[in-house]
């Protein structure tokens, strides 16, 4: 038998060479990349591991419990009628991808049990990864006020939740056409609740973020976490003022503009927590606010000096309306994603 008779009887391995290199060739063209869109937050390194196994992203401790991915279910919605298929979905997903979850604003079981299947999550996700009620400060500020703080406990039990998230407001409020009005300043209501309550309490903005002063005030509190809420995903004072009138729209349209990016935020943590010192007794922050893809949520994560984890919100809104397996898919593939990004990306500061 001659050599080239031998190799025609071997098994032909690569069945779609032929085709894959005729893609190459009329592709090309399309795939180079400009310099200006260079991703420049990451030290790409291809020879120090081999491609991940699934499930390889290291677990992290986070609000008491074991996380899997490093990834937050943001809060959303809840007591309208496609909540009930989004939340479950999502509890869903967290159960079996291993993600913490924040619940919508749960303002309407604190008098009434109408919307409690919306709501009730905790069986479908199980007790392994967090779950956390979620009021605005103007709601606990009018609980105080009436003596009737021990509402928000019964709450949290009744949810089976892990504690609270106090979502501050102020420009949502003033906004809103139906809004409430702060009579105290929301850090004496977080005092005043952290106190009260003896519950585990995250502090979240709804979509400007935070800057010095309020940071600095949150890091030296006994609170759980931070959630950044940062300018840059969905901003609730731009959404109110798409529900309101067209003179309230001019007014107060830049107000949507006014916040701080979730970049910015992390690094006033980062000086912060340097400058504090042993004065911080906050320790743990969900990075959330314009988290637009898994190397957003990963540098991020990666570049705070922190216990950290990021949130998303709509972009799980997107995928959670319908049927389970679209969010699943979209969640496995943040999850190869991570895996990939923590095989052969370092992060690296960012100048300028």
């Amino acid at each position: 038998m001659t050599q080239q008779d031998s190799f025609s009887r071997q098994p032909n391995r690569d069945l779609t060479a032929s085709s894959r290199k005729l893609d190459h060739i009329e592709l090309a063209f399309n795939s180079q990349i400009a310099q200006n869109d260079l991703d420049q937050r990451f030290s790409y390194e291809p020879l120090l591991a081999a491609h991940p196994a699934k499930g390889s992203y290291p677990a992290t401790t986070f609000l008491g419990k074991q996380l899997r991915l490093p990834m937050w279910v943001s809060s959303m919605t809840g007591g309208t009628g496609v909540a009930n298929t989004i939340n479950h979905n999502l509890a869903r997903a967290c159960g079996e991808f291993g993600m913490g979850m924040g619940l919508g604003s749960c303002r309407q079981l604190l008098h009434s049990n109408e919307y409690f299947d919306d709501f009730n999550v905790r069986p479908v996700m199980g007790d392994e990864v967090p779950l956390f009620a979620n009021l605005g400060i103007a709601q606990v500020e009018e609980l105080i006020e009436d003596g009737q703080l021990d509402l928000v406990n019964q709450l949290v039990d009744k949810l089976r939740a892990d504690g609270l998230i106090l979502h501050v407001n102020p420009f949502q409020e003033w906004l809103q056409p139906e809004g409430d009005r702060f009579k105290r300043p929301p850090l004496e209501v977080i005092q005043q609740t952290l106190e009260e309550t003896g519950l585990s309490i995250v502090v979240k903005e709804v979509g400007q973020g935070m800057g010095e002063a309020s940071l600095r005030a949150l890091l030296q509190l006994p609170i759980a976490a931070i959630d950044f809420a940062a300018n840059g995903g969905t901003n609730f004072a731009k959404l109110e003022l798409l529900r309101s009138d067209e003179t309230k729209r001019a007014v107060y349209g830049q107000l949507a503009n006014v916040g701080h990016s979730a970049l910015e935020m992390v690094y006033l943590v980062n000086a912060l927590r340097e400058d504090l010192g042993d004065r911080v007794q906050c320790h743990e922050v969900i990075i959330s606010g314009g988290i637009q893809t898994f190397l957003d949520g990963y540098y991020l994560v990666r570049t705070i000096g922190c216990s950290a984890i990021y949130g998303k919100a709509s972009a799980f809104l997107r995928h959670a309306r319908g049927d389970y397996e679209l969010l699943r898919e979209y969640v496995a593939t943040q999850q190869q994603g991570l895996e990939l990004a923590n095989a052969f990306l370092v992060p690296v500061p960012l100048v300028g």
